[in-house]
């Protein structure tokens, strides 16, 4: 037992953040490590507000975690970060040090790999990502984490595919760049990450030819399954959600911020799952 831990603080922030199930995942953890006297609560915070928060946590504060849009703003105000959150530019994590400094880290990234592998995807697999944002590029470094050298990335515009560039070269990864009016023909792949907004891909799920064997991760867990999810367990096809890539990148966030490894995960996935089925 970790009771006499007394006091110590943790949250997520971003803007919105009403939304956020990680509260009810940290504090299960909590509970269950022992950790009586520790606290996790949400921030509504938006990008221009986080430096002077950061700047104002008393030495209470074991960490935050970061959610849209604070993940490239969040680099910036850490004095040192993992070669992970270094190469995709994004942090959802922020520790702070003994010294009161903070240190970022990316655990989407382990995440996404954990529960890839999880679903049952081998390595070096041929991977497909759809969308061009800051989870795409976490996409991209799961993929190199996994052993692709080679990334296809399909976007409405072409220019999306660009501003990844410069986080695959990082990752030693080979962007091959598809127009999404040929997104069908990509799903040919051993795993197929989807990043794009709620709505955007159920326009794929009647137009896929799904390859056997391969496993879908599908970003989004509210509504759920989203259409393009339904249509892939029809095929037989493993489907992944944003609630288990959630999950999973929190357990990484809570070993970060308390020492406890391995974190509680069993309490931690009761708790969500509690949570996530009333809604």
């Amino acid at each position: 037992m970790r009771s006499t831990e007394r006091g110590r603080r943790a949250a997520v922030c971003g803007k919105p953040i009403g939304h956020s199930l990680s509260p009810v995942i940290h504090t299960a953890g909590f509970a269950a490590a022992g950790l009586l006297t520790w606290s996790y609560t949400a921030i509504e915070c938006a990008e221009a507000e986080l430096p002077g928060l950061v700047a104002g946590l008393g030495p209470e504060w074991a960490g935050l975690s970061l959610t849209m849009p604070l993940k490239e703003v969040a680099l910036t105000l850490a004095a040192a970060a993992s070669p992970v959150a270094t190469a995709i530019g994004a942090a959802n994590t922020l520790v702070r040090r003994p010294d009161g400094t903070w240190f970022a880290d990316n655990t989407d990234v382990p995440g996404m790999v954990r529960v890839l592998s999880d679903a049952g995807l081998a390595a070096g697999p041929a991977v497909t990502v759809l969308g061009g944002g800051g989870t795409a590029r976490a996409a991209l470094a799961a993929a190199a984490q996994l052993g692709a050298a080679e990334v296809t990335v399909v976007t409405r515009r072409p220019q999306a595919r660009a501003e990844l560039a410069p986080a695959a070269a990082a990752l030693g990864l080979t962007i091959t760049g598809v127009d999404w009016a040929d997104a069908p023909a990509a799903f040919d792949a051993d795993a197929v990450i989807s990043t794009v907004p709620k709505g955007a891909a159920d326009e794929l799920a009647a137009a896929v030819r799904w390859r056997p064997g391969s496993v879908l991760f599908d970003a989004i867990y509210d509504p759920w399954p989203t259409p393009l999810a339904a249509a892939a367990a029809g095929n037989g096809i493993p489907v992944v959600s944003g609630l288990d890539l959630l999950l999973a990148q929190a357990l990484g966030q809570f070993e970060h911020f308390t020492g406890v490894v391995p974190a509680p995960e069993a309490a931690m996935r009761a708790a969500l799952t509690a949570a996530a089925g009333v809604r």
